[in-house]
């Protein structure tokens, strides 16, 4: 431990002393830019009636409302944010930390979470983690230091300890985009396991015994690792070989599923059918499959998974499970609003998921020795 030499000692007087300043000029009135005050006075109401009409308008009537409202808008008013978190012991945000931004993955589900929180008078703070647990502990920890009310995270998979820490500090959680019994914190999701395993044992009904499986990487990523599983599960219960199934980890994307696509074709015994860890992987797989000269589904089944916009666009139009992004949204956000305003645990919820059978699938080929690519 370094001493505290009067040197020591200075500094932490001048590092209070500018701290002291620093909340002084975030509780008093500036000068050089319109107060509560000023508004109250320009609008002939007291500073509680400001306050009432900016936090709580339904409690105001509406002639006092605009009058308000008009004097907000001439002197250019913002309320001090700082403040109203430091009386109100609340900052109404909420923090959602999701693993990519790459592509739409996340996208429809963020957007009902977003809409129900502002709905509920929450603002949305948004990170991502490129799915590394490291970073996403790193940003747990900096959204809560900055006064974050709750958080969205996703999935199961994180560093140890990390959710004492939120109990510690009193930040409720939920968890998304994946259901389990048993997890620390209510989650709002479906089971990844159970839904790739319906969707392998379609694929397997259609007479394919060689499966190609895209999966996202599966260290930390307790979504990509289920789904590995579910399709593992359908070809053990088919009673075929766990050999059946090709297995490569790559990480979510389009050129990702080409590449890998293209070394299944180039396998001395090719899969007759390709499943995808999600829809953006399947996109790959198909535009490998058009480049190479391969049929879909003639030639070779390709499926994905995550039923995004554009898996009913792509040609030919893609088989996958459908995910309720929307409904997981909203109802993720419905959990933590109730979390915050009773302070009790809320029960965790599970939704369904639908296996969407489009044109690329099909029987498995008789004859693919016309088709195989060379390594």
């Amino acid at each position: 431990m370094q001493a505290f030499t009067l040197a020591n000692i200075g500094r932490i007087r001048m590092a209070y002393r500018v701290y002291g300043a620093l909340l002084d000029s975030l509780m008093s009135d500036n000068p050089k830019l319109p107060t509560l005050r000023d508004v109250a006075r320009k609008a002939g109401v007291s500073t509680a009636t400001v306050s009432r009409c900016l936090n709580d308008p339904g409690k105001v009537v509406k002639d006092t409302r605009e009058r308000v409202q008009a004097a907000v808008d001439a002197l250019g008013y913002m309320p001090n944010f700082a403040a109203r978190v430091m009386a109100a012991r609340q900052s109404q945000t909420i923090g959602a930390i999701i693993p990519t931004m790459d592509n739409a993955i996340f996208a429809r589900g963020l957007q009902s979470f977003q809409e129900e929180l502002h709905h509920e008078g929450y603002t949305l703070l948004l990170s991502s983690t490129a799915y590394r647990p490291d970073i996403e502990e790193e940003q747990i920890r900096a959204l809560v230091a900055r006064g974050a009310d709750g958080l969205l995270l996703i999935g199961q998979d994180r560093v140890p300890g990390i959710y004492d820490f939120l109990r510690q500090r009193n930040v409720p959680s939920i968890l998304a985009w994946s259901y389990a019994p048993d997890t620390p914190v209510p989650c709002v999701g479906f089971d990844n396991r159970a839904a790739m395993r319906a969707l392998a044992e379609a694929v397997i009904a259609q007479g394919h015994t060689r499966i190609g499986m895209i999966a996202g990487l599966s260290a930390g990523n307790d979504r990509a690792r289920n789904r590995l599983q579910g399709a593992r599960d359908a070809v053990r219960r088919a009673g075929l070989s766990q050999d059946a199934l090709l297995v490569a980890e790559t990480p979510y994307g389009v050129q990702e599923g080409m590449t890998v696509f293209r070394q299944f074709m180039a396998d001395p015994a090719p899969p007759t059918a390709v499943m995808c860890g999600n829809d953006v992987l399947a996109v790959g797989a198909l535009r490998e499959a058009q480049r190479l000269g391969l049929r879909v589904p003639a030639d070779v089944s390709v499926t994905g998974f995550d039923d995004l916009e554009f898996a009913h666009i792509v040609a030919p139009a893609l088989t996958t499970v459908h995910v309720p992004h929307r409904a997981m949204g909203r109802a993720a956000a419905r959990a933590l609003v109730t979390m915050l305003r009773t302070q009790k645990p809320v029960s965790s919820v599970e939704l369904d998921t639908t296996l969407q059978r489009r044109a690329s699938l099909g029987p498995c080929p008789s004859e693919r020795d016309n088709h195989r690519v060379a390594p």
